[in-house]
């Protein structure tokens, strides 16, 4: 099984198939299932829309052409969604432009058929590191906002004036701008650097800016 197939909240991640070849949709369902994928099929960009949900993560194996709403059309309706499930696309008759195109809006790649199985799951592979990746960030991401999250409101308002004029830092300039006593603007410092365990407002702006 897969070292990605799961992000770090353990949510199993899931393969997209959206094909309109039923005999597509059912080899690749097959195969994929059989090196322990979880994997969902659906005949259309609509059908796919109307199922799925963002909060549920994967990668989507997408035909680019197909009748109704194609490839491109929906990489290009996700892309519009803020949606961040990585693409894969497969074809039987895209040429260069087409799969350009798709690479330039953030697709993984685009195979086309008829491909190795061993091919397809190398991107699949690629895709899954890359939803860990980004899972990754978020969470660091997540973790910064929370050491932040302990400060007071006003405590906030002093960093955020440390970080918009690094060049005006002192109590004294910062007391000025906000019309309190630079006393006052010295016992939130010390409160600032203790919560957020730093011992410098060098690096409690480095801090805020990361």
């Amino acid at each position: 099984m897969s070292q990605a197939q799961t992000t770090t909240s353990e949510t199993p991640l899931t393969v997209y198939v959206v094909d309109d070849d039923e005999d597509i949709r059912k080899s690749l369902s097959r195969g994929l299932q059989k090196r322990g994928y979880v994997v969902e099929c659906f005949a259309s960009a609509h059908e796919f829309l109307d199922t799925y949900r963002p909060s549920r993560q994967g990668c989507l194996i997408l035909d680019f052409g197909m009748p109704g709403m194609n490839g491109l059309e929906l990489q290009k309706y996700l892309n519009a969604m803020k949606v961040t499930l990585p693409v894969i696309f497969i074809t039987g008759h895209g040429g260069v432009p087409e799969s350009v195109q798709a690479i330039k809006a953030g697709a993984i790649d685009f195979l086309e058929k008829p491909f190795r199985q061993s091919a397809l799951v190398e991107r699949i592979e690629a895709a899954f590191q890359l939803v860990a990746e980004r899972e990754s960030n978020l969470e660091e991401a997540r973790k910064h906002r929370a050491r932040f999250d302990v400060l007071t409101a006003r405590e906030k308002e002093i960093v955020q004036r440390m970080v918009e004029q690094p060049s005006e830092t002192s109590s004294k300039e910062i007391a000025a701008h906000l019309g309190i006593s630079p006393r006052t603007v010295d016992h939130h410092r010390a409160r600032i650097l203790e919560k957020l365990s730093v011992r410098s407002v060098a690096e409690l702006i480095a801090l805020a800016k990361g």
